[in-house]
């Protein structure tokens, strides 16, 4: 399949990861402690085009997982499902990490999308985000790169979508991701990458599906101390106790387990969450 060909449709769709595609930061207003995400928006607008207007949906993600993990735990689960969609996006846990090697992900990696592919998949990837504006999350940036261009380079050769998060301008704005972590997105930058995920399948969405392209109008100047103050609530907020956790040897996703663990149906316009 070719990104944004045919403008086909499916009806088994399984989303694997880590806390981008379990949504974090994107909550659901109808249940405490529980987030959307755009895998879930997309589903949503998968069953919207489906001509039967319904796709079975599974969410196996679970936040914090590394990519051995991902292939370890959730990959074999997936292959027994046998969908028709997988979204593979993992790797950037391992890329946060000090030493991280992005040509041993990229090949583990790509030993996955061949099974799914061979099992008769469509695969989508998504390219990191290019961390540049973000203080020491920018030290990642040379590994990011050189793990992004493995993932064009694999989807070429097995014919795999790839969404392209790093050349996306709107992506770079802060707001949209999560304050306190700066590595998830808000709800709008979600959305908005659902709609981009939906556009790189060449999925047709209903009503104006193009608004995600376009970056917010620009943000007023914020003054210095308000600047310095929210970097230092950054670190005391999310640095300190992720390296806390990594000296320790734990994870956010620690006993957790996958929110839609099982393919379920998905009805247009129903909202996934």
């Amino acid at each position: 399949m070719q990104p944004g060909s045919d403008r086909r449709t499916w009806q088994r769709y399984i989303a694997l990861g880590d806390s981008f595609t379990e949504g974090l930061s994107d909550p659901d207003p109808g249940t405490p402690d529980a987030f959307r995400g755009w895998a879930d928006r997309l589903a949503g607008h998968l069953a919207a085009a489906a001509p039967s207007g319904t796709v079975e949906y599974a969410n196996l993600a679970i936040r914090g997982r590394l990519l051995s993990q991902v292939l370890g735990e959730q990959v074999p689960v997936a292959l027994a499902a046998r969908p028709d969609l997988v979204s593979l996006v993992a790797g950037g846990n391992d890329l946060l990490r000090p030493g991280a090697d992005p040509d041993r992900l990229a090949a583990d990696l790509e030993q996955a999308v061949v099974r799914f592919r061979e099992a008769g998949s469509d695969v989508l990837l998504v390219t990191g985000v290019d961390p540049r504006q973000t203080p020491i999350i920018r030290r990642t940036r040379g590994r990011v790169a050189v793990f992004n261009a493995h993932l064009w380079s694999m989807a070429a050769r097995q014919g795999a979508v790839v969404l392209d998060q790093w050349g996306a301008a709107w992506v770079q704005d802060a707001r949209m991701w999560d304050q306190g972590d700066r590595i998830h997105l808000t709800t709008e930058g979600h959305r908005r990458t659902a709609l981009a995920a939906a556009a790189a399948l060449g999925v047709p969405v209903a009503g104006d599906d193009t608004d995600w392209r376009t970056p917010l109008d620009p943000a007023p100047p914020r003054p210095p101390r308000e600047v310095l103050a929210q970097e230092a609530a950054w670190v005391r907020g999310f640095v300190v106790p992720w390296i806390g956790r990594r000296l320790r040897g734990r994870s956010s996703g620690d006993g957790r387990t996958p929110k839609r663990p099982e393919l379920r149906p998905v009805q247009a316009g129903e909202r996934v969450g």
